[in-house]
């Protein structure tokens, strides 16, 4: 069976959606095979940051209530053998998914799939719920900024309390001279403000923010010092 990671964030606007689309990236060119879902419905970018916005037909919503056949649903990412993704409703879904429907759906997808990469809303609410019940790992984007930090030590403590014990912090957006000048929560403050381990930092760096505009993962350059870095964060997450 393949295994279930879960991606989410205490707040908006940390990363997590690039961060899911480079991970799930990763994980292909090692020759896996992967899943992305995107989970954040009515405000769906996993289809822009893949650059497969014009490919979408149907949505996992129309999965769960039985609209379309689950390989319907399947797009395969260009530029990849073995990387897909299911989009998430473009608008407000009034049809019911519920932790049952996502239960069943990563059991049959993870029959076919090596991994299964969930990339939930940020914040705690009704989508998470959905996404914990079928989740064996869980990681955490946020950055150095104290109201994000708070937010992500709450999700921590919500995805523990609910049976993950599994899970792996990312500080993303870090600016080396704001920490060195004593500016922004340093590494050390980040490390002990979580029980579970920082598995990665991603420095700010303008190359990212193009790539996702132009819809290419930014580990589809190979050879970078942040190619490498999303290569050493992956590794220590699986």
């Amino acid at each position: 069976m393949g295994k279930v990671i879960l991606i989410s964030s205490g707040k908006g606007g940390t990363g997590k959606t690039m961060f899911s689309v480079n991970m799930g990236a990763i994980l292909a060119q090692q020759g896996c095979k992967v899943m992305l879902m995107d989970m954040d419905m009515g405000l769906r970018n996993m289809d822009l940051y893949l650059g497969m916005e014009n490919k979408v037909v149907y949505n996992i919503m129309d999965v769960v209530s039985g609209i379309c056949r689950i390989k319907k649903a399947m797009i395969k990412v260009s530029g990849f053998d073995n990387l897909f993704f299911m989009a998430a409703s473009p608008g407000r879904d009034d049809r019911d998914i519920t932790p049952l429907h996502m239960e069943v759906l990563c059991r049959k997808l993870g029959k076919y799939f090596d991994y299964i990469i969930i990339d939930c809303p940020a914040g705690i609410g009704d989508m998470l719920d959905v996404a914990i019940t079928a989740a064996d790992t869980a990681v955490i984007v946020t950055e150095p900024d104290a109201s994000a930090l708070r937010d992500a030590d709450i999700t921590e403590r919500y995805l523990q309390e609910h049976g993950i014990d599994n899970i792996g912090i990312v500080v993303n957006k870090v600016k080396a001279s704001l920490m060195n000048a004593g500016l922004i929560p340093g590494v050390s403050y980040i490390i002990n403000s979580f029980k579970s381990p920082v598995v990665g930092i991603i420095q700010d760096d303008d190359n990212i923010h193009i790539s996702t505009n132009k819809g290419i993962p930014i580990v589809c350059k190979r050879g970078t010092y942040i190619e490498r870095n999303f290569r050493e964060i992956v590794g220590r997450i699986i």
